[in-house]
């Protein structure tokens, strides 16, 4: 003899699992896709430390220079976005037994993970850009 709640317990017991499973590697997912950026921005920005320079030394600001590295890290995460929105449209039918009462196609939940996506992957953009603006541009002119 088991109680209610503990029978629906048992009976929901494999979707609580696969949904545990689910959040660990969408939240793995999301830490692999922050340390890639940063890590391709810092690469990017460490390999184009002279161009930098040069730029500075020829008059960009820091502004100018923190939107170029941002941006670049920017137009990175959109080919990104577009690619993973395209690759879940197109397997939500795979996942429709498992969602309960949300549509495969939900366009809110589409458009809160691909802003929560934009705004980490700024978050990790930010700290190369902030880096390259400290670049000296007389380091970068004697280098050459």
């Amino acid at each position: 003899m088991t109680t209610l709640q503990q029978t629906l317990s048992d009976s929901v017991t494999p979707q609580r699992l696969n949904v545990l499973l689910l959040g660990i590697f969408a939240f793995i997912a999301l830490a692999l896709a922050i340390v890639g950026i940063y890590g391709v921005l810092a690469f990017s920005v460490t390999q184009r430390r002279n161009e930098i320079g040069i730029r500075m030394a020829l008059g960009a600001g820091r502004g100018d220079v923190l939107r170029l590295v941002v941006g670049q890290g920017l137009r990175l995460t959109a080919v990104g976005v577009v690619v993973g929105l395209a690759g879940a449209w197109a397997l939500t039918r795979f996942l429709a037994s498992s969602l309960f009462g949300v549509r495969p196609t939900d366009f809110a939940t589409y458009g809160v993970v691909s802003l929560a996506l934009a705004l980490v992957s700024l978050l990790a953009c930010y700290i190369p850009a902030h880096r390259a603006t400290r670049v000296d541009p007389m380091v970068a002119l004697r280098y050459e």
